[in-house]
């Protein structure tokens, strides 16, 4: 226990104060360490410098964007192209009602969206479903590697609406043939890819497979299957791509409903404006598919 020492001036005060008996000193109290210093703040401190070390480019780069095309609107005057505002006004009224249906060829964008993505989903499915099959033999057998190889050189440099008339012409309705030319576009990527994850198998693999005297089958799902699942999944990115960036053109040429043919026809209508904003439909709904893709492929470690 502390003492508490008085000097003459201090006994008077007391005699003539005797309710003021000066207290002995407590001791001082630490001070709090500031939330920055402390663990939970320098952690709070690199995820805030993460967060904006990652967000800060692209938001400079949208910026920069509208900007730029605020400057050409600008330059064209009252014939030029539309700017930024017009653009969102437009695209507020457009999603006011997005779902509406007055005929066959005056329906909602939402409606036009989604038979874009039944025809990319349609054209897909099935390239994947007859590309990763073949993609596995032609990587497995050198000999059915040898035989394709001339024709899938010669077909896959062809441009995607040059296959559009021989689908209107053998299917002879606008709907197959829209799909045709999806599946027909979207093929190659998943064939290449799969078969060149095959053929990069460790052959010591299949020679063990041999010793063990294992079936196809079973060297197909337990070793040829889980080697191949990175290449696999980059060619269904690839195809992906390319059956969404197909689907716009080829709906173009074949009308009905759809993005393509909802482009095509606000150009008849020289609505520009609206022309724009499915220019960024287009864009937007193709990097929500790459996403999706790129986290299943995160979800399952090949990547």
């Amino acid at each position: 226990m502390s003492a508490v020492t008085f000097n003459e001036g201090s006994l008077k005060d007391i005699m003539n104060h005797p309710d003021t008996v000066p207290a002995a000193s407590a001791p001082a109290k630490p001070r709090p360490t500031p939330f920055f210093q402390t663990e939970r703040g320098q952690a709070w401190l690199e995820s805030a410098g993460n967060f904006f070390r990652a967000t800060l480019p692209p938001v400079i780069g949208l910026v920069l964007f509208v900007l730029l095309w605020q400057i050409v609107s600008s330059s064209g005057g009252d014939q030029g192209l539309p700017g930024p505002a017009k653009t969102w006004e437009s695209a507020k009224e457009l999603f006011a009602d997005p779902f509406y249906d007055n005929g066959p060829n005056d329906k909602g964008i939402g409606w036009n969206i989604l038979h874009s993505l039944y025809r990319v989903g349609a054209g897909f499915g099935l390239a994947a479903l007859i590309g990763i099959p073949l993609g596995f033999m032609i990587g497995r057998f050198r000999f059915l590697a040898g035989m394709t190889a001339p024709i899938i050189s010669l077909l896959r440099p062809v441009s995607p609406l040059a296959w559009l008339p021989i689908g209107l012409y053998v299917f002879k309705e606008t709907e197959p043939a829209s799909l045709w030319v999806i599946f027909i576009s979207s093929i190659w990527p998943i064939i290449l890819n799969t078969a060149a994850g095959v053929s990069r198998v460790p052959q010591d693999y299949l020679n063990v497979a041999r010793v063990l005297n294992l079936s196809e089958w079973k060297i197909f799902t337990r070793i040829l299957f889980p080697s191949v699942l990175p290449h696999l999944m980059t060619g269904i990115r690839l195809s992906m791509g390319v059956a969404w960036l197909v689907i716009v053109a080829a709906e173009m040429l074949t009308g009905g409903t759809g993005l393509g043919f909802w482009v095509w026809d606000e150009w008849n209508n020289l609505n520009v404006e609206h022309i724009l904003i499915a220019i960024f439909i287009v864009g937007i709904v193709g990097l929500i598919l790459e996403q999706a893709l790129v986290l299943v492929a995160k979800r399952f470690n090949y990547e």
